[in-house]
């Protein structure tokens, strides 16, 4: 089973890295990171590398497509080959998946119009002007489209086990969530808007603004 994990300049690391470690326990698992060409690819804070196999000309029927959300994503919403590579991947895949804004690229491609969907809280208005429609939900399937969304950075391991358990059973996706110890217990209960309350929301996406401006304009740039 080929497991495609899109990177590009100004992605989030959680995003991929979290599900990576997940669906790499699958059987006969084999998980290549892909980008627009080989190399090193870096993390919108530009502190992390993770190193592109493959190109993403080189892969045409993974059986699963991963793409991570990231700063990066604004700036591929209009990037025309990216998408049609996405489409045509797609039509071959039996899973794909996107965590955080990674769904902005779903939506860009033209593959979420009139669905549910997920993307980091933040960015909503984003998501909802590809066509679809948002929702809280931390986990959005639509099985019969074999489409799969995590809502914002760390929902991207339970989109993983979610999806492990759609390919080999329940049984194996526990297994896996024992063997990674996946037991959260955060120690604030600030995980979402509804419960952070509307100061810290504030806060958070002020900041979240500036860091996008920032990013975005040193993907764009590069």
């Amino acid at each position: 089973m080929q497991i495609a994990v899109f990177l590009y300049p100004g992605f989030t690391a959680l995003d991929c890295v979290g599900p990576y470690d997940v669906l790499s326990r699958l059987p006969d698992a084999e998980v290549v990171f892909c980008a627009a060409q080989r190399g090193e690819v870096r993390t919108e804070t530009g502190m992390l590398g993770i190193t592109a196999d493959a190109s993403i000309d080189e892969i045409t029927s993974p059986d699963v497509l991963l793409i991570p959300g990231g700063f990066g994503t604004r700036v591929l919403m209009s990037d025309e080959p990216l998408l049609e590579w996405i489409r045509s991947v797609h039509a071959r895949t039996q899973w794909t998946t996107s965590v955080c804004t990674g769904s902005l690229l779903l939506g860009a491609a033209g593959l979420l119009h009139g669905l549910d969907a997920t993307t980091h809280w933040a960015s909503t208005d984003l998501l909802e002007s590809t066509g679809a429609r948002y929702t809280e939900q931390r986990i959005v399937e639509h099985p019969d489209l074999h489409l799969m969304m995590g809502a914002g950075v760390s929902a991207g391991i339970d989109m993983a086990l979610t999806l492990t358990a759609r390919i080999a059973g329940d049984l194996f996706a526990q297994g896996v969530q024992l063997s990674i110890e996946y037991d959260p217990q955060p120690p604030f209960d600030t995980g979402s808007p509804s419960k952070a309350g509307p100061d810290l929301v504030a806060l958070v996406r002020a900041v979240s603004a500036e860091l996008e401006a920032a990013a975005t304009a040193k993907v764009a740039a590069s």
